[in-house]
């Protein structure tokens, strides 16, 4: 199986974030995690994007996820870190298998308002349920990895941020080989004219629904990361302005490149924080700003800058 550069070269800013992680700091690698975690999420957004569909909902496989790796170990005894993370994907598959059949009936702002009244849904369900903690959640119980238990503290704030990373390598890699496959090419073409593509003898609904299938999977991934990585998780995660954050990460990379939700996460971890840090009362102005300035001045997305002095080179 060959590699190309782009595949290559994910392959070493992996490998470079994981030698980074030794000689960081405790709260470095911490929003790093969360990040990366989260730019998973967004790439699920990212793919119905492509194929003309603005998902407003993506926060409820990013609960499912986080929710699921929780019960495991706080109901079924499920402490391996893979087999929970599994487990959250294949109740998220599941789930969008059923609700597929309905949202992808729809497109533009119908999809996206119905993607959202499920997502809240959820969260109006986990709210009233007592069991699970109703709004403050619930804490997730200690895990291991294939039976070896990492250290409390940073041994195990490093492992999750390995696990992430190595995630969003392989989930990078096949977003990245989906987009250059037919079946991508073919989305983007249903985002671009529906009718050509059915008069080309293929279903545009099955197409979306596939697609919605497997950000879902995605999405219930970076959850999953996401509960481990905080220990906890709360109905807050399937919570509109959850979800809403995700589209404004996706806005904030533009579509040109499987790395920009990994760019646009790791920035919007950064400028958030540091509002917060610095001017608590403002800081949603202050996000809301440089999504504008972007918009404006990067239509394309903080990766136009990559591709701009990539064309500049060649030039």
């Amino acid at each position: 199986m060959r590699l190309d550069k782009t595949e290559i070269s994910l392959g070493l800013v992996a490998l470079a974030c994981v030698l980074f992680g030794f000689v960081s700091p405790g709260w470095l690698i911490f929003l790093l995690t969360i990040a990366l975690a989260k730019a998973l999420v967004v790439q699920g957004v990212v793919m119905q994007m492509r194929s003309g569909l603005v998902s407003f909902g993506q926060g409820l496989f990013y609960c499912i996820g986080g929710y699921t790796v929780g019960m495991g170990g706080q109901f079924f005894g499920i402490h391996d870190a893979i087999a929970a993370l599994s487990l959250g994907m294949f109740v998220a598959i599941v789930v969008a298998m059923l609700l597929g059949l309905l949202l992808t009936r729809y497109r533009e702002i119908f999809f996206a308002m119905l993607s959202l009244a499920f997502s809240m849904i959820l969260f109006g369900i986990l709210v009233k349920s007592q069991e699970l903690g109703s709004t403050d959640g619930f804490n997730v119980h200690d895990w291991t990895l294939f039976g070896w238990a990492p250290e409390a503290g940073a041994g195990s704030q490093h492992t999750v941020f390995t696990m992430t990373v190595v995630s969003g390598l392989i989930v990078a890699v096949l977003i990245h080989r989906y987009t250059k496959a037919g079946i991508g090419v073919i989305c983007e073409a249903v985002r671009e004219n529906e009718v050509r593509v059915e008069y080309l003898g293929l279903s545009p609904r099955w197409l979306l629904y596939g697609n919605y299938v497997a950000a879902a999977a995605v999405s219930a991934l970076g959850g999953g990361l996401t509960a481990l990585a905080t220990g906890h998780v709360d109905p807050e995660m399937a919570y509109w302005t959850t979800s809403g954050e995700f589209v404004f990460i996706a806005l904030l990379g533009g579509l040109g490149h499987v790395a920009a939700p990994f760019i646009a996460a790791i920035v919007f971890s950064f400028v958030r924080t540091y509002a917060i840090e610095f001017v608590p009362h403002t800081w949603q102005m202050i996000l809301g700003f440089t999504l504008l300035a972007v918009i404006i001045f990067l239509p394309k997305g903080l990766w136009s800058l990559v591709s701009r002095e990539k064309t500049g080179e060649r030039a």
